[in-house]
């Protein structure tokens, strides 16, 4: 299922590092529509977890996802996965507006939840959720799948953690995708489905920024939004930027664009600039242009010198593990729950303050910059 040009349908894949044993952790997937499911089956699986069962409403979907999964047996029903007391956790890739939804039912059966980003389209949706962690004590775990399954990414944070750069001051993020329109469903092209681009894909970069600044919380300074390349979808937005403050100090600027173009050989050229007090950390995450079609590049300059680090196939994807673990113990050694619906709350408020640049029917800059708005 991994295609490196569809970011879509790109499912890393890692080393099996099995934190329990046979039979020991089942869960089941609902809802196939994004790909990445495949990814989030793939990292519980090589920690050591069993999929067992599996439930969309389209069998076409459901074919496809048991060739790749041959252990995963497709149920008739989503109440015959929430009702086997055999299954603690149910991942879901659903269309992104039902996720939150979806996990109120699974925690209301007794399962963790681990939901695809985003996990939430409204604020609504995320206090909802909040209370239902609260009442219910169970995980909601977000598939922040840009740092979490990337080794490069994974690497940074091992060396901020360990003082390689200092006290970490500015991250700089650039999160373009492939639109591949021909390929997408008609939900994909509407912000009340996906929440938007700051919300979707935006998600991504403010998580890391959150990770590797160290910070617990953060305000939305400005954002943009706008629609330059797709006006045949009048209310999708192709690109989206924003700057952040955290409350440690930190700052920090992402870009998110479904600008791609075709000429590279993969879905995206993701890049992360990691500023320190004493050196800085620059991530290529899914390509080196022009030298290098692999990823997980990380480039480090500190006051022992320049170094680069090839990370492909050398870190693995510690949080899988370190996720299951967390249901069966109790513990929050993955991601604090906090951590993970902050992060989703400072996309929601970055979307919510967007300014609209251009849209489909009008440039939107020309009233911006009249007189009655400046």
């Amino acid at each position: 299922m991994t295609d490196r040009r569809d970011g879509m349908h790109y499912a890393p894949k890692g080393k099996p590092k099995p934190v329990v044993g046979p039979g020991e952790f089942r869960f089941a997937a609902i809802g196939l529509d994004h790909g990445h499911i495949y990814g989030m089956c793939n990292g519980l699986i090589e920690a050591g977890a069993e999929l067992v069962a599996v439930y969309d409403p389209d069998p076409a979907k459901v074919e496809r996802f048991a060739a790749a999964f041959p252990g995963a047996k497709a149920a008739r029903s989503e109440q015959e996965i929430l009702q086997d007391p055999a299954i603690r956790l149910v991942a879901s890739a659903c269309v992104p507006s039902e996720r939150c939804a979806l996990g109120l039912r699974v925690h209301d059966h007794g399962k963790h939840y681990f939901a695809d980003k985003p996990a939430f389209t409204t604020l609504e949706q995320l206090e909802r959720a909040r209370r239902k962690v609260t009442e219910t004590g169970l995980k909601w775990g977000i598939y922040y799948s840009e740092r979490l399954h990337v080794e490069c990414a994974v690497f940074a944070g091992q060396l901020i953690e360990e003082g390689a750069i200092g006290r970490v001051v500015q991250v700089i993020g650039t999160g373009p995708h492939r639109a591949n329109p021909s390929g997408r469903p008609a939900w994909f092209f509407d912000p009340a489905h996906t929440g938007g681009i700051l919300c979707d894909i935006g998600s991504h970069q403010i998580e890391q920024f959150l990770t590797y600044s160290g910070a617990k919380d953060a305000k939305v300074l400005h954002s943009k939004v706008a629609n330059y390349r797709f006006k045949e979808y009048p209310v999708f937005e192709d690109f989206g930027d924003a700057a952040l403050a955290a409350d440690n100090g930190a700052t920090f600027y992402f870009r998110v664009d479904w600008l791609t173009p075709d000429g590279l050989r993969t879905w995206g050229d993701g890049r992360t600039i990691i500023l320190g007090t004493d050196g800085y950390i620059e991530l290529r995450k899914y390509i080196d242009i022009a030298r290098d079609e692999s990823g997980d590049h990380l480039y480090l300059v500190n006051r022992d010198g320049e170094r680069y680090f090839d990370c492909k196939g050398k870190v693995g994807f510690p949080y899988f593990g370190a996720f299951i673990l967390d249901m069966l113990n109790g513990t929050e050694d993955a991601m604090t729950q906090e951590h993970a619906f902050k992060a989703a709350e400072l996309c929601l408020e970055a979307q919510r303050q967007a300014v609209r640049i251009e849209t489909a029917g009008a440039r939107d800059y020309d009233r911006f910059f009249s007189s009655s708005n400046v």
